[in-house]
C-alpha cells in the first residue's frame, strides 16, 4: 500500500493513476464484474430510483454493467456532463438506454447538452462517484478539477440532508492508508472496490 503521508497530492495522484491504467484490459473486465456483484443486488442500489454513474476514464473502474442493470430495472439514470457556462460547474443528465453521446473538453463522453433532462444533485439517491485514491474513513482524492466538490458543497450547508448517498468506485489498487483531505473535500459514506466495501454498508 502506498504511504500517503510522505507524498504531496500531486504525487499521490500520479502514482494512484499509474497503478489504474496499468491494469491489462482482461484485469478491468474482471474488476467491473466484481464490482457488478457487490453493488447489483445491495440494498442502497436496490431501493435508490434516481442513479448517477460515470463513463470510465484514464484506467478508472468501469461501471457500466450497474448502468445498464438500473436502465434493464427501470431506474432513471444519469451521467455528468460539463456545463458551458461556467466551465467549472458540473450537472447530471438524465441519459436513456444506447443514447448517442459526445466527447467533452477532456475527452470523457458525456450526454449532449439539454437543461430539460439534469437533476439537481441533492435529489437524486444514489451518486457512484469515480476517484483516483481512498482511504477507509471516507476519503476520496479526485482528479484534481473540483468539479464533484463544487457539485456537492451545498453538504457543508445542509447537516441534515441526506441525498445523495455518495459511493465511491475503485480498483482495490487505489486505497492508502489515510489521506491528509482539504477543507472543500467531500467525504464518502463508502468506497466499494472489486474486492471489498469500505465504510459504513
Amino acid at each position: 500500500m502506498i504511504d500517503a503521508c510522505a507524498l504531496s497530492r500531486p504525487q499521490l495522484r500520479r502514482l494512484l493513476r499509474q497503478a489504474r491504467r496499468a491494469l491489462s484490459a482482461h484485469e478491468q473486465r474482471c474488476a467491473a464484474r466484481k464490482l457488478y456483484r457487490q453493488l447489483a443486488q445491495h440494498p442502497r442500489f436496490r431501493r435508490a430510483r434516481h442513479i448517477a454513474l460515470y463513463l470510465p476514464n484514464d484506467g478508472e473502474i468501469d461501471p457500466r454493467p450497474l448502468l445498464r442493470a438500473a436502465q434493464r430495472r427501470g431506474k432513471h439514470t444519469y451521467l455528468p456532463a460539463l456545463n458551458p457556462w461556467p466551465a467549472t460547474r458540473m450537472v447530471f443528465q438524465r441519459v436513456l438506454p444506447h443514447e448517442g453521446l459526445r466527447a467533452n473538453r477532456f475527452g470523457i463522453l458525456e450526454p449532449r447538452f439539454a437543461p430539460q433532462r439534469q437533476r439537481k444533485v441533492w435529489t437524486l439517491d444514489l451518486l457512484l462517484l469515480p476517484l483516483v485514491g481512498f482511504d477507509d474513513q471516507g476519503g476520496r482524492l479526485g482528479m484534481g478539477g473540483g468539479f464533484y466538490d463544487r457539485s456537492l458543497a451545498y453538504r457543508s450547508m445542509r447537516k441534515n440532508w441526506h441525498k445523495p448517498t455518495l459511493l465511491g468506485l475503485a480498483h482495490e489498487c487505489q486505497k492508502v492508508e489515510k489521506l491528509a483531505l482539504a477543507s472543500w473535500d467531500v467525504p464518502l459514506q463508502a468506497t466499494v472496490t472489486d474486492e471489498a466495501w469500505y465504510g459504513r454498508q
